[in-house]
């Protein structure tokens, strides 16, 4: 009995051997011209699946164009340049929920120039100082991170900084908004 499986067995090995032998021999017999094309192909198409542009390309939480972009990195460098990571944030936050919110314009350009019974919003735009800015990294990365949607505001809508605010300003502020809270310089506001 053993020994009618020792040579079932030999017989499966030969054949095996044999077979192997046999597509050793067809590999080589193949056109390599073929081979390299079919490398190349292949290659290429597993290049194509990894590397798509939609991918790579941010998301951020609004739309936003590169005019868009450095409005608001202006904006923020104006308004909170001296301030830390947060107060940068915060400022864009603001800026953020106003695209957002159906009681301001829709892009961020808009905003940031609005003017409303002819006074404009914020004012770095009024006295020209958006302009003089430089972008610092910090209010960079502030900005970016707001736009890919990391937002420490609590919804507001708007800020002023105190010290700064004419009295009248400071009331009309005080008398129709609902204050969220201070930080740095800014106190925040809602509707």
């Amino acid at each position: 009995m053993y020994a009618k499986s020792y040579i079932l067995l030999f017989f499966v090995n030969i054949v095996c051997a044999g077979l192997i032998v046999f597509s050793k021999g067809m590999e080589v017999k193949a056109d390599s011209s073929t081979l390299t094309t079919s490398v190349e192909l292949e290659r290429f198409e597993s290049l194509e699946r990894v590397i798509r542009y939609d991918t790579v390309e941010p998301k951020y939480c609004i739309k936003a164009t590169g005019e868009d972009v450095e409005n608001l990195m202006r904006i923020v460098q104006a308004e909170a340049g001296g301030e830390d990571r947060t107060g940068k944030l915060l400022v864009a936050n603001v800026v953020i929920n106003r695209v957002k919110s159906t009681k301001f314009p829709d892009n961020i350009t808009d905003v940031v120039f609005q003017r409303k019974q002819n006074v404009t919003q914020f004012s770095p735009v009024s006295n020209g100082t958006i302009y003089q800015v430089q972008i610092s990294e910090d209010t960079r990365e502030a900005v970016y991170s707001a736009l890919y949607g990391e937002d420490v505001s609590q919804g507001a809508l708007f800020f002023m900084a105190r010290k700064y605010a004419k009295p009248e300003n400071a009331q009309w502020f005080d008398s129709n908004l609902v204050y969220l809270f201070s930080y740095g310089g800014h106190d925040f506001f809602k509707r």
